[in-house]
């Protein structure tokens, strides 16, 4: 299982209320035709189409995922990435561990001392098992000298060694840390965002919801870019086999879940606290912008709580690209990822007040 990142070398249109038929499982009522066996192929972007069979048969050659196999592919997972860039400095620091935790590593990614700029606080993708921060300083310092902000990239402990509540912890301490060095850092205390992509996007979303809960921090804003939401995707519910055919698939599902939570994913005794989908109240969440691909395996998942926010009264904007599969954003040659990405970076623009690009209207 090699980092997608590494492979991947009209955006959708934007809907917030225009979803309501779609199912939460995939799965197609009595009264909707049946939709026989597509090949997954076939849906997807064309200029995605090689990635996508690059990819298929990459992964191939790699078992599945298992407690067994885990520490080879976690090995795999974080190399070959760019190198960080030169022009954009980066340190590594500690921060403080709460409740009995211990101190937690966190990258910050252009600090500019007197400043008062946007913040971030990000976190990685990987299934809740795989990945680190310091795989993501290159994405990350590009996007901080897009909006002129600073970030802190925090470096959670990983499933299965540590749970959701020890990386629900780590994160909220990188949040803390980032609030109170702000004006060492550069940033505006009142502006800052929780951001990640894939099961970063799912700490995001814990973190959001842990920040309003304790309200130490207000949260200005989430990005969650085709986040992992809800365990119950590929435990209890199944999606038809054209919906995450590439790169995150629902055995890959399952074993995060079991690994992020401890126990069997999708049954009843799962605590909700641990997943986003399950929290019962989001009322008072900051403004979201969810992102995800058409054939990706979260899609319906991601769809589904855009929905409850907008129902909760959080200003949420939901972009579903046609015929994109799970990371395709890492694509930097199709006009599919270009539109996607600028989509991100104008949201985040929107969110902390900073003026749009004259290309981007």
């Amino acid at each position: 299982m090699p980092n997608r990142r590494t492979l991947l070398k009209t955006g959708g249109a934007v809907i917030a209320g225009a979803f309501v038929n779609v199912g939460v499982t995939g799965v197609a009522s009595a009264a909707s035709p049946k939709c026989g066996d597509i090949d997954p192929l076939t849906l997807v972007d064309p200029e995605l189409r090689a990635s996508a069979e690059e990819i298929k048969a990459a992964y191939a050659k790699y078992p599945p995922l298992s407690l067994q196999t885990l520490p080879h592919t976690r090995t795999i997972a974080v190399s070959g990435g760019p190198a960080p860039l030169d022009s954009v400095p980066f340190t590594e620091q500690k921060a403080s561990g709460l409740r009995g935790n211990p101190d937690v590593g966190i990258y910050v990614v252009n600090a500019q001392l007197g400043a008062s700029r946007p913040g971030i606080v990000y976190m990685h993708g990987g299934g809740f098992m795989l990945g680190n921060a310091k795989s993501s300083i290159r994405e990350l310092q590009e996007l901080s000298a897009a909006l002129d902000c600073c970030i802190v990239s925090v470096d959670y402990r990983l499933a299965p060694e540590t749970l959701y509540s020890g990386s629900i912890e780590d994160n909220y301490a990188g949040l803390l840390w980032m609030h109170a060095h702000a004006k060492e850092i550069g940033v505006d205390p009142a502006r800052i965002a929780v951001m990640g992509e894939s099961a970063g996007g799912g700490h995001a979303a814990l973190l959001a919801i842990t920040a309003r809960d304790r309200g130490e921090v207000a949260v200005l804003f989430q990005m969650l870019v085709y986040p992992m939401l809800d365990d119950r995707t590929g435990s209890t519910r199944h999606m038809p086999k054209y919906i995450g055919a590439y790169v995150w698939d629902e055995a890959a599902n399952h074993f995060g879940w079991k690994s992020f939570l401890g126990r069997e994913p999708g049954g009843a005794r799962v605590p909700a606290n641990a997943v986003p989908a399950r929290v019962a109240n989001l009322c008072g969440l900051p403004p979201a912008f969810i992102g995800v691909g058409s054939v990706d395996l979260f899609a319906n998942e991601d769809i589904d709580y855009a929905g409850r926010l907008l129902h909760a009264g959080v200003p949420t904007e939901l972009l579903v690209v046609p015929g994109a599969f799970h990371g395709f954003d890492h694509n930097p040659t199709a006009s599919v990822s270009k539109r996607f990405n600028r989509a991100k970076l104008d949201a985040l623009r929107r969110a902390f007040g900073i003026s749009m690009p004259e290309s981007s209207g």
